[in-house]
């Protein structure tokens, strides 16, 4: 596997070759750019080959807000994500940023195994989308004529699988898989396996989540529980219905992008599901259900 390549934006020297120093030491690739402009001009001479973008908040000529904007805004460039760099940390500020489509933040002065850390969950999110697109794209398209189905499944990566099945056969299906597959996801870390928000955040952080979810899964309370979909097209909107087996928990929290969360490596999914994959996303009861709806074109 390729080095993941990092585009580094950040026009303080000292700060720009001590993070460079770190992210080649743990396996990256680093370009550095010495402000935004400068970025900003690679990236539109076509240099688009990065999986995160690391940003500086404050910098001359084209500042770090301006920049995510542009980035978000351009087709080739929006779905790479997007890590600010910032001494600023009130709420407002942040949830500019997150609005702009900023996916992780990290503070001023930052820990190196933090930096490393947050770089790692940005460039595998990278990588697992565009295994997930490329995979939408080589689904049969006969089953575009499925109106109705139950599925029951046990494990994330039938989870997994089930999403890019059902992402085919939606109107557009490069928008739907990343909703999909966090709502299945979901339902089977967060409900069935019952991993709290902060316990994902532990184990994202120590890099052992994928060892706890094993480890989960073959426990004798989790080996009958499944999580069941129910899909069905009606005349205007296709509905998907999700139930897994667990407590449910306090869905209110997440289907907003949250400032209090935005140093965290987890917590925007259902939120990031919410805006761009579904019109709309209702939780039922305690959380272990939810109904999203993608409304279909006019024939």
């Amino acid at each position: 596997m390729t080095r993941p390549r990092v585009l580094l934006v950040e026009d303080e020297e000292i700060i720009a070759l001590v993070i460079q120093d770190n992210l080649i030491d743990a396996g990256f690739d680093v370009v550095l750019a010495g402000d935004g402009q400068e970025a900003w001009e690679r990236l539109v001479a076509g240099d688009h080959a990065f999986e995160t973008i690391l940003l500086d908040w404050e910098m001359p000529r084209l500042d770090g807000m301006q920049l995510l904007r542009q980035i978000k805004a351009m087709p080739e460039l929006m779905d790479i994500p997007v890590i600010m760099e910032t001494a600023v940390t009130d709420p407002a500020s942040i949830q500019e940023g997150l609005n702009a489509g900023a996916h992780y933040y990290l503070t001023k002065p930052f820990d190196p195994k933090v930096l490393i850390s947050v770089v790692r969950a940005a460039t595998a999110q990278f990588r697992e989308h565009r295994q997930m697109l490329d995979r939408v794209r080589l689904a049969h398209r006969p089953f575009e004529h499925l109106e109705s189905g139950i599925f029951r499944f046990r494990s994330i990566e039938d989870g997994c699988l089930l999403a890019d099945f059902l992402a085919a056969v939606c109107p557009e299906p490069e928008t739907a898989i990343l909703g999909l597959r966090e709502l299945l996801i979901n339902a089977v870390e967060h409900g069935n396996l019952g991993i709290s928000y902060a316990e994902k955040s532990h184990l994202l952080f120590n890099d052992t989540w994928h060892e706890e979810i094993d480890r989960r899964m073959n426990l004798d309370e989790n080996r009958d529980k499944r999580v069941r979909l129910h899909f069905e097209r009606r005349p205007t909107q296709m509905v998907i219905t999700i139930t897994d087996e667990g407590q449910g928990f306090e869905w209110r929290d997440y289907l907003d992008f949250d400032p209090k969360r935005a140093f965290d490596l987890n917590g925007r999914g259902i939120a990031l599901a919410r805006v761009k994959s579904f019109d709309t996303l209702e939780y039922q009861g305690n959380g272990n259900s939810v109904v999203a709806t993608i409304r279909l074109p006019s024939p």
